[in-house]
């Protein structure tokens, strides 16, 4: 009798994380496991048929800022939309645990204004049934997700839990607040918490203005936090670094870090990205990288597949015309009054008359929003060069597009790793040994970016539709989503599509991938705005052996569940 399983894709392409080439395999899957990858492997209780189909590891995604979602939400959208089956929270430092009562209006403010998620909406949405970060990962346990999560312990939320106002303020932390924020890590890697997460960058600004708690603290308190994850033996140490471009000494930068990960033996990344100010300046952090790597120091910088900038629109944050005084009178009107009004022939010219002495603008570095989206658009089609080709002006042709589609066409505006007008300086660094890929920040940045999409781009773009350069390869880019940052977080029983490993899995019609353009919608607590983008070709995706997504849509099924800790890889792999 022909072996039964839970679960056989059948006769797929199988893309297995490894970074070897595909080849053709069933995959058979029992108790949120996979069992075997081979051919004729019998039958399944439920089937797949994968013929003509990529059957990869599910994506893993190691920066976002689902903190407050995982506590309101099952749906962790649009990251599982994307093929992403395990998320970490915790990134950049900020987070709402530990918080006792009188601190949650503080955390609220750090996270609205580093992340661009609206006060109202975390008002609403979070539970606040907890104090200590342990209580809240029993929150986040007891709530079942489409996803699996991994959490970070937030340096912001640590530091004001040991000091009070005084973390507020930037004051430099006592012996005695030291003690406290090591015996409190110590704790939370027990509970199993992933690692720890932190940020040193002047640009990351609580609602009012003021640098988050943890820019500027000092060598002694970070390494006695990993000192601290060193006790437990697991975790990671992820960093948002001083801002590079504005740095005179990126040498002694990297001496924190290679001492950070030297005293504690926990692995390091931090966040890269080319500043169009500073457009080489990323080389100099990566030849760090490298080196540390050579003296057996396991530092990554993390970096983006695509182009990080701001979505511009009359439905989200910003416009090409916020700040025009015209504009900005129209600003509390409902969406389709407000639309009604630029409608207006003498709306229009004021507004225009205004946006035309702005000298700021880069009219150069603008770009329409097609459906499909295209990432790497070339110079000729900014909207300074067509509005050059058509005679007329910048600022005339994106008020006029900005009010196609009823008001809802949007505009991309690169400002990170698109200073030359292409994505080469992001294909270096993701060929990079020693980086791995990230900054996704989905939860956050709701009403600027959507780029918590950027598996699809990885995929669609990166392998098959890139016109401007070099492409990667489908095993390539499928490593780095999967396996490479499954083991940049210690996960390590994921990532592979192999007997042993968990059954977390996409099902992918390569040739149908696409991705869409960003749109708004009203789903978040008190009626809060995000931007959501959508995708063609995720067959289907499984998550613990159990499919969550069929062509996009949910099935209602939610698997997921809170990770405790590191994962070490299956005996039998």
């Amino acid at each position: 009798m022909a072996t039964e399983y839970d679960l056989l894709i059948r006769g797929g392409t199988v893309v297995d994380g490894s970074g070897a080439e595909p080849f053709e395999a069933d995959v058979a899957v029992d108790g949120g496991v996979i069992v075997a990858v081979g051919r004729h492997l019998g039958r399944g209780r439920a089937e797949i048929d994968a013929s003509r189909l990529l059957v990869t590891p599910g994506f893993v995604d190691i920066h976002t800022h689902y903190d407050g979602q995982v506590t309101w939400e099952n749906r962790l959208s649009p990251s599982s939309e994307h093929g992403v089956t395990t998320v970490v929270t915790g990134n950049c430092g900020v987070g709402f645990a530990p918080c006792r009562p009188a601190d949650r209006e503080d955390l609220v403010a750090l996270m609205a204004g580093v992340e661009d998620i609206p006060e109202v909406v975390m008002v609403e949405g979070l539970p606040w049934t907890w104090e200590t970060f342990e209580e809240y990962m029993d929150t986040v346990a007891a709530r079942d997700h489409d996803v699996d999560v991994a959490v970070m312990l937030p340096h912001s939320a640590l530091r004001v839990y040991a000091m009070g106002r005084r973390a507020i303020d930037r004051e430099p932390a006592t012996d005695d607040d030291i003690v406290q924020m090591a015996a409190l890590t110590r704790r939370a890697m027990a509970a199993g918490a992933i690692g720890f997460g932190t940020s040193r960058a002047l640009h990351h600004r609580s609602i009012d203005g003021e640098p988050i708690p943890t820019v500027g603290a000092d060598a002694e308190e970070l390494l006695a936090i990993a000192r601290a994850m060193a006790e437990s033996g697991s975790g990671v140490f992820q960093v948002i670094p001083t801002d590079f471009d504005q740095l005179a000494d990126v040498e002694q930068e990297f001496a924190l870090f290679r001492r950070i990960v030297f005293e504690s033996g926990r692995p390091l990344s931090f966040s890269l990205n080319q500043r169009h100010s500073d457009p080489e300046g990323w080389r100099q952090p990566l030849e760090q990288t490298e080196q540390a790597r050579v003296d057996g120091l396991p530092i990554r910088a993390q970096v983006a597949c695509r182009a990080a900038g701001v979505v511009l629109g009359h439905e989200v944050t910003l416009s090409p015309f916020s700040g025009c005084p015209s504009y900005e009178a129209l600003a509390d009107l409902p969406f389709d009054d407000r639309i009604a009004m630029l409608h207006r022939p003498e709306v229009r010219a004021a507004i225009l008359t205004e946006a035309g002495d702005d000298r700021s603008a880069r009219w150069e570095q603008r770009f329409e929003f097609g459906d499909p989206v295209n990432y790497e658009p070339g110079p000729e089609d900014s909207l300074a060069a067509r509005a050059a080709e058509a005679g007329t002006t910048p600022q005339k042709l994106a008020y006029d597009l900005s009010l196609q589609d009823g008001g809802r066409r949007l505009i991309f505006q690169p400002g990170q790793n698109y200073a030359y007008g292409s994505l080469d300086a992001s294909y270096e660094m993701l060929n990079h040994e020693g980086t791995v890929l990230g900054l996704g920040d989905g939860g956050a940045h709701l009403g600027l970016i959507c780029d918590a999409s950027y598996p699809t781009t990885m995929l669609s773009h990166w392998t098959r539709d890139r016109t401007r350069g070099p492409k990667l390869s489908v095993p390539a880019a499928i490593r780095a989503l999967s396996a490479e940052t499954a083991e940049a977080v210690g996960l390590n029983d994921r990532g592979h599509v192999l007997a042993g490993y968990r059954a977390d899995l996409n099902v992918i019609d390569y040739e149908r991938l696409q991705l869409y353009m960003p749109e708004v919608v009203h789903d978040l607590p008190a009626g809060g705005r995000r931007m959501l983008q959508r995708a063609n070709g995720y067959v289907a995706t499984i998550v613990g052996g159990m499919v969550t997504h069929r062509e996009g849509e949910p099935t209602g099924s939610l698997p997921g569940r809170l990770v405790r800790g590191a994962r070490p890889a299956p005996a039998a792999a």
